[in-house]
């Protein structure tokens, strides 16, 4: 096992759900965290919650990763204590709506690919050249069982998924002769605000995602991704799916 104590984990999306988690998961083994996400309130708190009960240092900010240019700017303007980032969570994403693709509104297509997709390009593509160049790094992308199993009206969400899975399967392949490693880990259903984002607030609706069945919290996401970055270096966890016992693909689910 590698100890994290001291290494520099920049994870995005990280005001609640996994990203939260593994903010959190991070700190306790002894990592400074830089945690980023849109809601700039939340991470701050988040930050000083993480500082108070760990103590460890943090570096937060408010930052969408749709917006290039705020990626770039974020990432080269980090304090120089800050810069030399060993592990990269590309945790932030979302899914929008559930109707057939003919019926779909155009702009939750856009912010899907925008946030899952090209934002995880954006931020992987600003922190990268220094891991290559430090000779050290690794980079764990959040995916999905959506990335490997389609269902009903999840046609463009789970494209989105199945883009991060390609990109990482591609981004090993470019770093193979680097010691910068690569991993994505899959998970099934997890209780967050996912279902809450994707039916647009309606918790009525979102709640019914879970009935009958004990999904995923995001704390198990997070100690699969402390697994990954905790193996001896010449170690990758290439591909981690993780699911609820009662979960046997995006369709099958036995609910009591």
């Amino acid at each position: 096992m590698t100890s994290l104590s001291h290494k520099i984990v920049f994870i995005t999306g990280a005001s609640s759900g996994i990203g939260r988690s593994c903010a959190r998961a991070f700190a306790r083994e002894g990592a400074r965290v830089i945690i980023a996400a849109r809601r700039a309130d939340r991470v701050k708190a988040l930050a000083a919650s993480i500082a108070a009960e760990f103590e460890v240092p943090v570096h937060s900010f408010a930052l969408d990763v749709r917006d290039q240019p705020a990626v770039e700017r974020a990432v080269t303007s980090l304090p120089p204590e800050w810069k030399a980032i060993d592990i990269l969570v590309n945790n932030a994403g979302l899914s929008r709506g559930l109707e057939k693709l003919h019926e779909g509104l155009l702009s939750d297509w856009e912010e899907m690919i925008d946030t899952n997709v090209k934002g995880l390009l954006y931020v992987s593509r600003a922190v990268l050249p220094g891991m290559v160049e430090r000779g050290r790094g690794h980079v764990i992308n959040i995916g999905s069982i959506a990335g490997h199993d389609i269902y009903p009206g999840g046609s463009v969400y789970c494209a989105t998924k199945f883009a991060v899975n390609a990109i990482s399967r591609g981004l090993r392949m470019d770093l193979v002769a680097t010691p910068v490693r690569v991993s994505t880990v899959d998970p099934g259903m997890v209780e967050t605000e996912f279902s809450r984002v994707r039916f647009h607030g309606d918790e009525t609706r979102a709640a019914k995602v879970y009935q009958g069945i004990a999904p995923l919290t995001p704390d198990d996401v997070a100690e699969a991704v402390v697994f990954c970055a905790t193996r001896p270096p010449h170690v990758t966890i290439s591909e981690m799916i993780v699911m609820p016992t009662n979960q046997a693909s995006t369709m099958l689910v036995h609910r009591k």
